[in-house]
């Protein structure tokens, strides 16, 4: 069999277009642009940006079949003496390797000359290691019509992205002029910002082109206002509040407007998991519908639900860990049904010879736990015992007789960062260990020490980072763009640590 001779790996190249690029008094109806092979478009929705936008958007072909052009056509809403530039991305590719041509655009101009003013810079993402791929530029013009809310619901004057998890960006063929630059994690594709899923980054100051600057922007989510969704009845004497946004959520408070039965109580108990609170009354109203008032810090609300007869939940009491535990986890005690009260008399703590270990306990309401807290041992066995009547619910119910076991393991199965942050410009700090998802695992505050040891650490990779902790409230704040609030600064450690059992690793942080 013949064996086909090499592989292809050389992308495909341009021979014409029509109108020719880079052409000026743009009046086509139809852009056609010849390669030298068969090409497909690949992405083409993420990785073609056109600036500025044309709305509404051309048909660009081919889609999904092989030719050996490119074509753009519905050109008939082009504005006058405009610079338009078709950035291609890789969507170039050759039919039959899929080798791409990079970065590829075609530019024309309405106008008898074209603009040729370019701004650059860079993009990070305030709480992550890198951002991710396909972060938006946006440049808005400021004008007499300009305001910051445009971002919200008006289309950019020009547009260019990130690709490959590039930190780079740089939007060309610009016209003289003071703009307003943003960067948006633009999810919907729409060229505008929304708040509730995407990120977004600023310049505090309008910018003037043409210029020299090149401009840093760091991306962030920002944390919305408390906002009830309007209530359902979850179970007997349970009434689900759905939110979004978690802003002032620790302060809420809903109040029943329905005239109350005599002996009525209530309470508000957070889910663990999703946004949605849970707000409990032991005796059920008159009424098929309830009225309720909202209190957030920043709103008020009247929301409206049905009831019916419907059976409620019996108190369950769970544990939080079992079997293992670590030296500095806590041990909870969790309930389905409200916790009304608590009798830290009725528990103990308990090592393997039976003596009584010293504990401290918390009840947490809003998440409904309590939370007990002891030091421990390596290598030891612990018994917490919870008596019948230690805890109380709203309904009047008790627990029964809690027992669980509970083992550390030997300070040999753990190892330990100690850390040493070095050009520190200002505290406080706080010190995170995060796994590669960028979820906290463990931190440190700091006033003035710039040594740090995390101890008793599961083997596994770590990465680190230092928070700088402007407002010191000991943690991290993010930004808010209308407000023109940046997000509190980060610095991550260039490498991840694999920490490894019964070993130390001694790391220098060196800050820029």
């Amino acid at each position: 069999m013949p064996q086909g001779g090499p592989e292809d790996e050389e992308p495909p190249k341009f021979i014409r277009a029509n109108p020719e690029n880079y052409n000026t008094n743009f009046t086509a109806e139809e852009i056609r642009i010849f390669f030298d092979e068969y090409v497909k478009l690949e992405d083409a929705r993420q990785q073609i940006v056109i600036s500025p936008p044309i709305d509404p958007r051309p048909n660009i072909i081919p889609m999904g079949t092989a030719r050996k052009d490119v074509r753009i056509q519905n050109l008939d809403s082009l504005q006058e003496n405009t610079t338009y530039t078709i950035n291609f991305g890789k969507s170039i590719v050759d039919n039959n390797e899929g080798n791409a041509l990079p970065y590829f655009k075609y530019v024309f101009s309405t106008g008898d000359y074209l603009d040729s003013l370019k701004v650059q810079g860079t993009i990070k993402d305030a709480n992550l290691k890198a951002p991710a791929e396909f972060i938006s530029i946006f440049l808005y013009e400021v004008d007499s019509t300009f305001s910051d809310s445009l971002v919200y619901k008006e289309i950019p004057r020009y547009i260019t992205y990130t690709l490959d998890s590039s930190v780079n960006f740089e939007l060309e063929n610009l016209k003289e002029g003071t703009y307003q630059i943003l960067a948006i994690e633009d999810k919907n594709d729409n060229y505008r910002f929304d708040p509730k899923k995407e990120k977004i980054g600023f310049v505090e100051n309008h910018i003037t082109l043409p210029t020299d600057s090149t401009y840093n922007i760091t991306i962030f989510k920002e944390e919305l206002e408390f906002e009830a969704k309007r209530p359902k009845l979850l179970k007997g004497n349970q009434i689900l509040f759905g939110y979004e946004g978690k802003k002032g959520v620790d302060s809420v408070e809903i109040e029943l407007l329905t005239p109350k039965p005599e002996g009525f109580q209530s309470r508000i108990v957070k889910d663990r998991k999703t946004d949605t609170l849970y707000y409990w009354y032991n005796i059920r109203p008159e009424n098929d519908s309830l009225s309720f008032e909202v209190i957030s810090p920043k709103r008020r609300d009247t929301l409206f639900t049905k009831i019916a007869e419907a059976a409620r939940d019996s108190l369950k009491i769970t544990s939080d860990p079992s079997g293992s535990i670590e030296f500095a986890q806590n041990y909870r005690l969790q309930a389905n049904t409200p916790i009304v009260d608590f009798d830290q008399d009725l528990i103990s703590v308990r090592d393997g010879d039976s003596v009584l270990v010293p504990f401290n306990s918390e009840v947490r309401r809003l998440e409904n736990e309590i939370v007990i807290s002891f030091d421990k041992e390596e290598s030891t066995k612990y018994q917490v015992i919870t008596l019948p009547g230690a805890i109380t619910d709203l309904f009047g119910k008790t627990n029964d007789t809690i027992r669980h076991t509970l083992n550390t393991k030997s300070y040999a199965d753990y190892g330990s960062i100690i850390l040493t942050l070095q050009n520190v410009s200002r505290f406080p700090v706080l010190v995170q260990l995060t796994n590669e998802k960028g979820e906290v695992q463990h931190e440190q505050y700091s006033t003035s020490d710039n040594n740090f040891h995390f101890r008793f650490l599961k083997p596994g990779k770590f990465l680190v980072r230092v928070i700088f902790d402007d407002n010191e409230n000991r943690k991290w704040d993010t930004g808010n763009y209308l407000k023109r609030i940046q997000p509190e600064e980060i610095q991550y450690y260039r490498d991840t640590i694999d920490v490894r059992s019964n070993w130390d690793m001694p790391e220098t942080f060196t800050l820029e």
